[in-house]
């Protein structure tokens, strides 16, 4: 069971660690960069991306007027108790970095650079693994990720409220004599949903945040695990209501979802009502859970 979470405050750039039960909260480090999003914790060591710093067309109001397609995002690291912070790969280095995985590499979908990349934690390594072609659709970008021990998953959520939302699978290897750009292994899971997020597995399920319009969207949902060739079954809903679902982390009983409304909010596997752990009062993004 998760002792406690770290979740990541967009706007003011900070890590921050939240008890469980009790809500409490603590910053662990305040100088995490511009808009981190991703968040996952190994052993002593936190590893976090961000999308690096927008420009903002000031005739477009809210988060529809930030384009965030300079490449100035990054991968970072610090230890758990806030001391040793150091760059993975540099800001510049991808343009915004999104959700992030980890088994032994490090993955990271990359929105506006609409590809998932992988890189050893050492900064070694650096691997396209999903390299689509950029159009004005938003149907290419990138943002969700987790991986097993054989297979990629990633969500392209399309436009914002679109419906055009999808789900992948590919291998961790791209096949001989492939590119990232024309993998032949490339599965498509789900597709037409709301806007899917931030992705994991758990329990031969995979678990899914969505920010995209009700009934739907604002939702946790999960579907069991397609063989191979299969498509998805249809989802089900966990629960719904959220202030725009970003952040995801399964426990055995129970998932942690962090929204943009600044909530944390607990959701029961088996059923129940769901449970505000705490409400931050600022954007919350990627959410990991810590067992010590």
């Amino acid at each position: 069971m998760f002792s406690e979470l770290v979740v990541l405050g967009i706007r003011t750039g900070t890590i921050y660690r939240v008890g469980l039960p009790d809500g409490q909260v603590t910053p662990l480090y305040k100088e995490a960069g511009v808009s981190p999003d991703g968040v996952v914790v190994d052993g002593d060591t936190v590893y976090w991306t961000t999308m690096g710093m927008p420009s903002r067309d000031p005739s477009v109001p809210g988060e529809a007027g930030l384009d965030y397609s300079a490449r100035n995002g990054g991968l970072h690291a610090i230890s758990f108790d806030g001391t040793g912070a150091r760059d993975v790969v540099p800001n510049g280095t991808l343009t915004t970095g999104k959700q992030l995985a980890y088994n032994g590499s490090l993955y990271w979908g990359d929105r506006e650079g609409c590809r998932i990349t992988r890189v050893r934690p050492d900064g070694s390594g650096l691997t396209d693994l999903i390299v689509n072609e950029p159009d004005d659709s938003g149907t290419q970008e990138c943002v969700g990720v987790t991986v097993d021990a054989t297979h990629l998953y990633w969500t392209q959520k399309g436009p914002a409220k679109g419906g055009l939302g999808r789900i992948f699978r590919a291998g961790l290897e791209i096949p001989a004599g492939e590119t990232a750009r024309d993998r032949s292994d490339v599965e498509t899971l789900w597709d037409h949903l709301p806007e899917p997020i931030d992705l994991e597995i758990h329990g031969g399920f995979l678990y899914w945040t969505d920010r995209g319009a009700a009934p739907k969207g604002n939702t946790l949902n999960r579907a069991p695990i397609p063989g191979p060739g299969e498509k998805g079954a249809e989802p089900e809903i966990l629960a719904s209501g959220f202030a725009e679902a970003i952040g995801l982390a399964v426990d055995d009983e129970v998932a942690y979802v962090s929204d943009l409304g600044g909530r944390i909010t607990a959701v029961p596997l088996a059923g129940g009502e769901p449970r505000v752990v705490v409400d931050m009062g600022e954007l919350l993004s990627g959410i990991a859970g810590i067992q010590r």
